[in-house]
């Protein structure tokens, strides 16, 4: 597990790249970040939530598919699905497509 410095600095890294990101998107999408969490609200009515668990060490996602938890990979350089595996930035390329349409670039 890693420290709670060290997680508080990699969610921090991953909410700022997520939301410049998003800023790229050509799309009416609104997003916003405070108090551990961030929100974006899609066009369609449809809302993604991006939260940091502490106490877990944790980043956890929700939505329309469902809540979904990640663990950081040192290795992957990346967090990882506590579920199967999966790597959290293609993960949620493909649920921002799914969920919105949306043709979103995360590398």
């Amino acid at each position: 597990m890693i420290s709670e410095n060290e997680f508080g600095e990699r969610v921090d890294a991953t909410f700022e790249a997520v939301e410049l990101a998003l800023d790229e998107i050509d799309s009416d999408l609104d997003y916003e970040a405070g108090g551990g969490v961030l929100t974006v609200d899609f066009e369609n009515g449809t809302t993604m939530v991006f939260s940091r668990q502490p106490p877990v060490r944790q980043l956890w996602l929700a939505a329309r598919s469902g809540g979904f938890h990640f663990e950081y990979d040192h290795e992957a350089d990346d967090w990882r699905n506590t579920r199967d595996g999966q790597l959290f930035r293609p993960f949620v390329v493909e649920q921002m497509r799914t969920q919105a349409g949306l043709e979103f670039e995360w590398l």
